[in-house]
């Protein structure tokens, strides 16, 4: 049962266990940029992730956010579980939106979430101060306590849950929760069939309304698969003076 106050998480959303190494890939970071941040991250939603547990490592604290964490632990590691199924499903029937050079690099893929799980589930007991059960939009930090923030397959990948308003309203939150000298980094910009989101434009415009800077940066993709795209926000102000 959630805790009160605190929505469950919405039906069809996949719990993922994603290690530190796809992180990156995902939003175009390195180890290192991770090490030199002069502040906390915030990963919204965290999953079961293994982020906290691997940048901890490097010195790097990350605080995740996600309604599952209202659950108890095992509850979350069975939606995990259930994700990773779901995920192996995804990558059988639609193989051209999971490119892989070699046959066997699903299975191996696979398996990096599960170790990404079980760092999760032994870090959140240990550490369970840096696992916070919120939801978009309103997250119960201050304004600018993360030098960075990421977010990654929720807002775009699920449009029939997040439509243009809730979307403007929760990257609002993210850009609020973040430093002027930071970044909020946000991908897919498409949903779980390589559909694009296809509001983009004025979604970034009402960002804009809003004194929020926004940009589309594409970093390399896997091999044989197309660049990832990822929406960058920040304070619109900030990026002004930064130009000058």
């Amino acid at each position: 049962m959630a805790a009160v106050g605190i929505p469950a998480v919405p039906p069809g959303v996949l719990v993922t266990s994603r290690p530190l190494d796809e992180y990156c890939a995902l939003f175009g970071l390195t180890r290192a940029r991770l090490a030199a941040l002069p502040g906390p991250v915030l990963d919204c939603p965290g999953g079961a992730a293994g982020l906290a547990a691997e940048a901890r490592g490097l010195g790097c604290r990350v605080i995740a956010v996600d309604p599952a964490y209202a659950l108890p632990l095992p509850a979350v590691a069975t939606a995990a579980v259930a994700a990773r199924a779901a995920m192996a499903a995804a990558m059988a029937d639609r193989p051209q939106l999971y490119p892989s050079p070699r046959p066997y690099r699903a299975e191996r893929y696979l398996r990096s979430w599960d170790r990404a799980r079980l760092l999760f589930a032994a870090d959140s007991a240990a550490h369970p101060q840096q696992y916070v059960a919120a939801a978009l939009p309103r997250l119960p930090f201050a304004d600018g306590a993360f030098a960075l923030t990421l977010s990654g397959y929720l807002l775009f990948a699920y449009p029939e849950l997040f439509g243009p308003e809730s979307q403007l309203a929760a990257l609002t939150e993210l850009v609020r929760v973040t430093s002027p000298d930071g970044e909020v980094r946000v991908q897919p910009l498409h949903d779980g069939y390589g559909r694009r989101c296809g509001h983009l434009g004025p979604l970034r415009y009402a960002l804009g309304e809003r004194r929020i800077g926004s940009e589309v940066r594409r970093y390399p993709g896997p091999v044989g698969g197309r660049p990832r795209r990822v929406l960058v926000l920040r304070a619109a102000d900030h990026r002004r003076r930064a130009l000058r």
